[in-house]
């Protein structure tokens, strides 16, 4: 992608749930904004509180949102939200249209998570189990806070029940019920690729035996992480990166639910180190032409890339 290609309105890329900008300097997103400012896009990784509400991530995002706009004197933004970062770029959408060119759900859990769902079975609300996992999840959250270095503002907020039911697939179909931009019709279907004048993609990855086991995720221990909490998705079963449910993960147009990715591995985690023969990188690269030309469509001068 050369500069000519790249979008005009910034990239601003939405970590999901125990997201970061960087931990000691070390990236969230390893090696995806390197190349994608290589090629000229304009990007900005952001920070929302660590574990919240979709909303509430929400809200700070949009906030993240009008400073990018201020910077940079731009008209509007293109957001891509990883996991739980794609509910909250929903909500900026659905909210600040005008502010928004398009949302990508990047292994976002658009219907639930089986695993959100089988967490809260397992520690339901008001038993120890549920008061133990929500004071590790607190302190997970605070010592990423201590070693976040590309964040420079207001102590962000936690709350462990929030960020627990917002990703059940309860909590998001409320979520849903009240933002259903791009959410497809039929289970399994594609969405609308245009709402309010913002245009929704999404992608997702799955486990794979043989591809997704080999290669650098040998060494990976993320993706042993996802192997195991595959275990707990029963509809979804064979079909899902570890976190998030392949038909779970549509909005939009659907770029691929297929990749051999985990849920990791989708933005290049840990050290880039993916299953054999994998390019998270190239997706995004990629998918900043594909917004390019949604760009150029939408000033009358080609079609957008299908």
């Amino acid at each position: 992608m050369s500069n000519s290609s790249a979008p005009r309105y910034p990239l601003v890329l939405v970590p999901g749930l125990l997201g970061f900008i960087r931990l000691l300097g070390y990236p969230y997103w390893f090696g995806i904004v390197a190349a994608l400012r290589r090629q000229g896009a304009k990007v900005f990784p952001v920070l929302v509180s660590a574990v919240h509400s979709s909303e509430v991530r929400g809200e700070q995002l949009l906030e993240r949102i009008a400073q990018v706009l201020r910077e940079t004197g731009a008209d509007k933004v293109h957001l891509i939200g990883h996991s739980q970062g794609a509910l909250s770029a929903r909500y900026a959408a659905a909210l600040k249209p005008e502010w928004v060119a398009s949302v990508t759900s990047v292994a976002g859990p658009n219907h639930g998570s089986e695993l959100a769902d089988f967490l809260q079975r397992l520690a339901p609300q008001g038993s120890l189990r549920e008061r133990l996992l929500a004071l590790l999840m607190r302190w997970v959250a605070r010592c990423m806070a201590w070693l976040e270095t590309g964040y420079r503002g207001p102590r962000l907020p936690i709350d462990v029940a929030a960020a627990q039911q917002s990703l059940t697939t309860a909590g998001v179909a409320a979520f849903n019920a009240r933002y259903p931009q791009g959410l497809p019709t039929t289970w399994g279907g594609e969405g609308a690729e245009e709402v309010d004048g913002v245009r929704y993609y999404s992608w997702s990855g799955t486990l794979q035996p043989g591809i997704t086991d080999r290669g650098g995720n040998r060494l990976d221990g993320p993706n042993l992480f996802c192997r195991l909490f595959a275990r707990s998705f029963r509809r979804e079963a064979g079909h899902c990166d570890g976190m998030v449910g392949r038909y779970s993960s549509h909005l939009g147009k659907v770029i691929g639910d297929d990749f051999p990715l985990d849920h990791f591995d989708i933005v290049n985690q840990s050290f880039g180190l993916v299953g054999k023969g994998a390019d998270p990188v190239g997706l995004f690269v990629a998918h900043a032409r594909r917004l390019r030309e949604a760009e150029d469509a939408v000033a009358g001068r080609r079609p957008a890339c299908r």
